[in-house]
C-alpha cells in the first residue's frame, strides 16, 4: 500500500487536524477496518471527472492509515454509477443501498452529479449515512428538506464545492465583465443544468443582459442543428449551456458551426460540469472560445496543494484535476470526522450518528483547497469560484472570480 515518505504541507495540515496523539499507530491486518465509500461515474462519458475523483480519494484513505487511530485501518470502496456510459441515478441509489447495508461504511465520498445526489440523499439520510460531494452543486439538495423524508432535520449531505446558486451568479457576472450582452440559454434537462440555467438566467436578467430564449435538451439526442440555426438567426453574443459533457454539452458546441455561427465569435459559456477532457475531444476545433466557471480553486496556483499534486502524480502518472483535489478533501472530512467520533468514545468505534455530529460540527478544517466548515445545511463555508477559456484544445485559467463583488451586483 502506498505510503507518503514524508509529511509535506497537506499531510502535516491532515495529521494537525486528525489529532490523533496516543492513538496513532501503523495499520495491522488486525485492526478494525472502518471503510469509506466512494460512490462516482467511474467510467463512461463521465469517467474523466469520475476516475480522478476516485483515485484522489483512495490517496487520501491510504495517506490516513499512516496516522490511524489505534486498532483501526481505513479502507476505500468504490461503486460506479454508470449505466450505458452516462451517469444514473437508479444505479446510484442501488449503490447507496448496498453501502448502507455494509455496517463497516461510515461515510461515502460522492455522488458527482445533482441528479443522482436526488435520488440518493432520501436513501443515505434513512440509514443516517453521510454523503459529501466533491462536486454535487444543486442548491436544493441541501436547501430543501424534501430530500429528507425519513430525518427532516437530520441532515445528511454535505458538499466541499459551491452550489449552483453562485456559480451560475459568477456565470452572468462574468458574461457582464466580458461584454457579452445578448444572451441564448439552453440546459440538458437534469436536475444540475436545469437549475444552473434558472438561476443564470435571473441572474443575467438583473444584471440588464437579454436573454433571448431558452431551451431544453432531449435525453440521448444528438443533433441539435435545427435548434442551433433558429437560434443563430437570432444573433446572439453567447450561448449559455446549463448541463454536462456527457448530456449534450460538447455536441452542441461542436454542431454550432454546422448551424449558421461563426463558433470564434460566439463564445459557448458553460460551468464545470463541460471541464473534463471528453468537452475538448467531442467538440474538436470548436472546443476554442468556450468559457467555464469551476467550482473549485486552480490547485496549481495553491502553495497548500503542492504536497497533494505531486503525491497524485507518483500514485497515478498523471495531473490531478480541480475535481480531485475536492474529492481528495471530502475524503479527508470524513476521516477527521471519524478520528474525532473515535476519541469522543474513548478508543472504540463510533457509529455512524457520531460521525455525523462530527461533521456537521466541522469548522475551520485546514484543507489543500483552503480552510472552510460546513454550515447549517451542510454547504461549505469558503466557496471558491474561478473563470477558464478553453484555448487552442487547453482549459487556461483566467482568474479567480471575487464572490463579495459578485454578491454586491447580482440579484437573486
Amino acid at each position: 500500500m502506498y505510503r507518503m515518505k514524508r509529511l509535506g504541507a497537506a499531510a502535516v495540515a491532515l495529521a494537525l487536524s486528525l489529532s490523533l496523539g496516543a492513538f496513532a499507530q501503523p495499520a495491522s491486518a488486525a485492526n478494525q477496518v472502518i471503510k469509506i465509500g466512494i460512490e462516482l461515474p467511474i467510467s463512461g462519458n463521465d469517467a474523466s471527472d469520475g476516475i480522478p475523483m476516485e483515485q484522489a480519494a483512495t490517496l487520501a484513505i491510504e495517506q490516513a492509515n499512516a496516522h490511524a487511530p489505534k486498532g483501526f485501518t481505513f479502507q476505500a470502496d468504490a461503486l460506479d454509477d454508470t449505466v450505458n456510459g452516462i451517469h444514473n441515478p437508479q444505479q446510484g441509489v442501488a449503490n447507496i443501498r448496498a453501502l448502507a447495508a455494509d455496517p463497516g461504511v461510515i461515510g461515502v465520498v460522492g455522488p458527482f452529479n445533482s441528479n443522482v445526489a436526488a435520488a440518493e440523499i432520501p436513501v443515505s439520510n434513512q440509514a443516517l449515512l453521510p454523503l459529501v460531494s466533491p462536486a454535487a452543486t444543486d442548491p436544493t439538495l441541501t436547501q430543501s428538506p424534501r430530500y429528507r423524508p425519513a430525518h427532516p432535520d437530520e441532515f445528511t449531505f454535505f458538499r466541499v464545492s459551491a452550489s449552483n446558486d453562485k456559480q451560475a451568479h459568477a456565470a452572468a457576472y462574468s458574461c457582464k465583465q466580458l461584454g457579452l450582452k445578448s444572451i441564448y440559454v439552453i440546459d440538458d434537462n437534469e436536475t444540475f443544468g436545469t437549475g444552473l440555467a434558472n438561476i443564470f438566467t435571473d441572474a443575467a436578467k438583473s444584471l440588464s443582459l437579454t436573454i433571448l430564449g431558452r431551451d431544453h435538451l432531449t435525453v440521448n439526442q444528438q443533433d441539435f442543428r435545427p435548434l442551433l440555426t433558429r437560434i443563430a438567426q437570432m444573433h446572439p453574443d453567447a450561448i449559455y449551456y446549463g448541463g454536462v459533457t456527457s448530456t449534450g454539452g460538447a455536441l452542441l458546441r461542436k454542431q454550432m458551426a454546422d448551424s449558421g455561427f461563426d463558433t470564434a465569435k460566439t463564445p459557448f459559456v458553460a460551468s464545470d460540469g463541460i471541464y473534463d477532457q471528453a468537452f475538448v475531444k467531442i467538440a474538436g476545433p470548436q472546443a476554442d472560445d468556450t468559457y467555464f466557471t469551476a467550482a473549485a480553486p486552480n490547485i496549481t496556483k495553491l502553495v497548500s496543494a503542492r504536497e497533494f499534486i505531486s503525491a497524485y502524480q507518483e500514485r497515478y502518472h498523471t495531473a490531478p484535476t480541480a475535481f480531485a483535489a475536492n474529492a481528495f478533501v471530502a475524503a479527508q472530512v470524513i476521516i477527521n470526522a471519524t478520528v474525532k467520533a473515535i476519541q469522543s468514545n474513548h478508543g472504540d468505534r463510533p457509529s455512524r450518528a457520531e460521525v455525523l455530529k462530527q461533521l456537521r460540527a466541522t469548522k475551520e478544517f485546514h484543507s489543500i483547497v483552503g480552510t472552510f466548515g460546513f454550515d447549517a445545511s451542510g454547504d461549505t463555508t469558503n466557496p471558491s469560484m474561478a473563470l477558464w477559456k478553453i484555448e487552442h484544445g487547453t482549459p487556461s485559467y483566467l482568474h479567480a472570480i471575487d464572490m463579495r463583488a459578485v454578491k454586491k451586483v447580482v440579484k437573486s
